[in-house]
């Protein structure tokens, strides 16, 4: 079975619009821009990186083009039957399983990223990667510690995000590569996101969530909170509002995607993170990333064996430029 994951806010780069812009799916991104008010299109083509660190400019051009990634693989006829996006990529995954309606994520998102901006303001942090330590350490030394430092995200075996301020973050970061962390790598980002530090733009959040309708999706979804599948729109709407300030559970929902029979993990979207923690989380499955038109020729990859009816040679030319 085919699960469609999708990347969160850091996977997005310069440029990353362009290989789309003559692609029949780039009218999202004029329906993104009339919701939001925002010129989605200057984003992805002509934004540079700096800019793109913004976090509000950093989820909706990334949410956007994983939308226009998603609508282009489906008109080739490939879909999933799941769907799991790692923080603000479980819109995404809301939307293309039909709980959110595009018009309403688009709006979610620029809420989401201005809340959490404006919660940065607030309560400034950082985070930082700590490769090669046992998960059950790292959350013992956050734990007993007298610093605010909570683990962010699970990504994968012995790679977790911690986060917090960035004075209690480098105090944390000591312990840890003194009980045998391999490294432990400061983040560009300006915000301790999924911890308390968010919990300004988690009541903001949750003001707008209760604004749309949420249904129950289409197929399996996994949440980041728990890393379970929801199928109620009361549930989600719930989980929503608690991602902000909860853990990602990347790799305990890769394991929960594996436990369901999914074996074929494809990812929507800028860059290839998620690419990278499935081979570390799942090595023996079936996995590629798609984010450049090059993507779309599933002929001349060994993938193209497990995912029905795209074997058609030449699918993609009939847009290219």
């Amino acid at each position: 079975m085919i699960v469609f994951i999708y990347p969160g806010q850091g996977s997005q780069e310069a440029g990353m619009g362009a290989p789309w812009i003559n692609h029949p799916s780039w009218e999202l991104v004029t329906e993104a821009s009339d919701i939001s008010g925002i010129d989605v299109k200057r984003l992805l083509i002509d934004a540079q990186s700096d800019e793109l660190k913004d976090t509000r400019n950093s989820q909706l051009a990334t949410f956007v083009l994983s939308m226009v990634t998603l609508d282009a693989v489906e008109r080739l006829g490939v879909d999933a039957a799941g769907h799991a996006g790692h923080s603000l990529g479980e819109y995404s995954a809301l939307t293309a399983s039909g709980a959110l309606d595009f018009n309403d994520s688009v709006k979610l998102v620029c809420e989401r990223s201005s809340a959490m901006a404006d919660a940065i303001l607030d309560s400034p942090g950082s985070m930082s990667a700590v490769i090669g330590l046992e998960e059950e350490v790292i959350e013992e030394i956050c734990l007993n510690s007298q610093e605010e430092v909570w683990v962010a995200n699970y990504n994968a075996p012995n790679q977790v995000v911690i986060a917090g301020e960035k004075s209690a973050l480098q105090i944390v970061a000591k312990t840890i590569k003194s009980s045998g962390a391999k490294r432990v790598i400061p983040l560009e980002v300006a915000g301790a996101f999924h911890t308390p530090l968010m919990s300004s733009a988690r009541e903001r959040l949750a003001a707008a969530v209760d604004t749309v309708e949420i249904r129950s999706p289409e197929g399996v979804v996994v949440a980041n909170v728990d890393a379970t599948a929801h199928s109620n729109p009361d549930t989600w709407r719930a989980l929503l509002n608690a991602q902000l300030c909860s853990p990602v559970k990347w790799r305990q929902t890769m394991a929960t995607l594996s436990d369901d029979g999914f074996t074929t993990f494809v990812e929507l979207g800028p860059g290839k993170v998620l690419n990278g923690l499935t081979k570390r989380c799942l090595p023996e499955m079936q996995r590629m990333s798609i984010n450049n038109h090059d993507d779309l020729d599933f002929d001349n990859k060994d993938i193209v064996m497990v995912i029905p009816g795209v074997s058609q040679s030449g699918k993609y030319k009939q847009w290219a430029p």
